[in-house]
Order: C-alpha cells, then sequence, then structure tokens
C-alpha cells in the first residue's frame, strides 16, 4: 500500500497534486489525504471553538474538491479522505504522517507560495520527516516526467548509484546528470542546471536532505522549485 499526503489550500492545482498520486500509486492500493491546517482558534469558549473549527469552504474550494473526488473515484486502487487540522506542531505532524503511514508528501505549486504562518511552518516540518517530499511546478503532468537531475550536496555521503537504486523501485526516473550545490545555496549551480536541462531535456530535479532545525526568515526565499521551474523530489539522506 502507498499513501500520499497532499497539504493543500484548494487552490486549483490540488487538482494536478491528486493526479500526481494517482500516477505515482502504480495501481497498488492507496489513500490520498488532503490535508488543511489552519491555527487554532483564539477564545475560551468552548462553543465559539468548535464553530470556528467547522471547516469552510468557498464555492470554487468545493469545486475544485469535488474534482478531486471525482478523480479518486474513477481509480479502482485510491480512496480520498479529508483532513482538517487545527494547530500544527513538530509532535503533531510526524503523528499524522504514522497515523495515515504517509510514503510521500505532494506540495502542490501554489502552497509553497502561501504566505501565511502555518502553512510556510507545515512545510519546515516536513523537511523533518523521512518519507519523500515532491514539490509540483506550476504546470505539473506526472505522466511525462522520467528524466531527471541529481542535485547533491557538497559535504553529503549519498552516492549517485544508491539514488538511482532508491528510484528505481519507488520512481519512473533516470538519473540523466548530476551536479553539487553548498547547504542549499544553489546560486553557483543554477546556470550549469539549466544548460543540462536543455541538454538532456530533464523534467525533474532529484535532491537529498538532512535534518536541520526549523527557522523562520523574515524575508521568505524562493527554493529550487520556484527559481527553476521544474519539479522536485527531495529525499531523507539516511532513508537512501
Amino acid at each position: 500500500m502507498k499513501n500520499f499526503l497532499i497539504p493543500t489550500t484548494l487552490a486549483p492545482d490540488t487538482i494536478a497534486a491528486v493526479n500526481a498520486a494517482i500516477y505515482q500509486s502504480k495501481n497498488a492500493d492507496s489513500e490520498i489525504v488532503l490535508l488543511f491546517v489552519r491555527e487554532s482558534p483564539d477564545t475560551y469558549s468552548a462553543s465559539q471553538f468548535l464553530r470556528e473549527m467547522r471547516m469552510q469552504i468557498s464555492a470554487n474550494q468545493e469545486n475544485i474538491l469535488e474534482n478531486c473526488r471525482a478523480l479518486v473515484n474513477t481509480t479502482t486502487n485510491c480512496k480520498l479522505k479529508i483532513h482538517n487540522q487545527c494547530g500544527l506542531s513538530t509532535l503533531i505532524f510526524k503523528g499524522l504522517i504514522e497515523l495515515y503511514a504517509i510514503n510521500l508528501i505532494i506540495f502542490p505549486n501554489s502552497y509553497q507560495k502561501e504566505s501565511k504562518k502555518i502553512n510556510q511552518y507545515l512545510l519546515q516540518l516536513a523537511t523533518k520527516q523521512r518519507c519523500p517530499i515532491l514539490h509540483l511546478n506550476v504546470d505539473h503532468n506526472a505522466e511525462t516526467c522520467s528524466k531527471a537531475l541529481f542535485i547533491k550536496e557538497n559535504n553529503g555521503k549519498i552516492t549517485l548509484e544508491s539514488v538511482q537504486n532508491f528510484l528505481n523501485d519507488n520512481f519512473p526516473l533516470e538519473i540523466v546528470s548530476q551536479t553539487t550545490h553548498q547547504n542549499g545555496h544553489y546560486e553557483d549551480a543554477i546556470p550549469y542546471i539549466n544548460e543540462a536541462i536543455s541538454k538532456y531535456k530533464i523534467d525533474m530535479l532529484v535532491q537529498t536532505r538532512m535534518n536541520q532545525k526549523v527557522k523562520f526568515k523574515k524575508n521568505k526565499s524562493d527554493d529550487l522549485n520556484q527559481k527553476i521551474g521544474l519539479p522536485v523530489l527531495s529525499l531523507y539522506e539516511e532513508l537512501v
């Protein structure tokens, strides 16, 4: 069984994320969990707390949710679950990953641009989990992704061979090129990345990550996914 977690605000590209999960399921029995998070209501009244906890969505969001349900209903191996989470912490998020036995976290492109603190907090908490993370691009089509560029940390111990072996077992990707970067600073590597994308027709970036402390920055900087415009598969080094 392969289970997927999709944090979402029900932007239109949530549908692409659900499509990506269905494709990655490889016809195995799978559960797709749509995760909505928001701050806990600031009230001492139990009745007010319960009222504010109720999930409220617009007509457009309801339409997107119905489209997601329809997509999943057309597959015999996938089920859709909705999880509405008020408040978030390291332990809560880890508990969600364990509760649903998540194998892959998929972030729609729109979610990575969210400015709310709790959404940015969730993005950072995800990097501390051992399961892979797939950051989608704007016009993601899972079926067209086959050639990958592996971006290795300078001080990382993982080898290209071990990453490819992991991909062979879990993702239909072939690494056709490799480069390195220094502790999340991609500026020096970007010219090579763009050249390799053009030369080898690369449609996916693969990077590894190590456990780091969650830190909030005053100015949010674009990550590799936003800078290059391609989907990025992030693998926890100890898992590979």
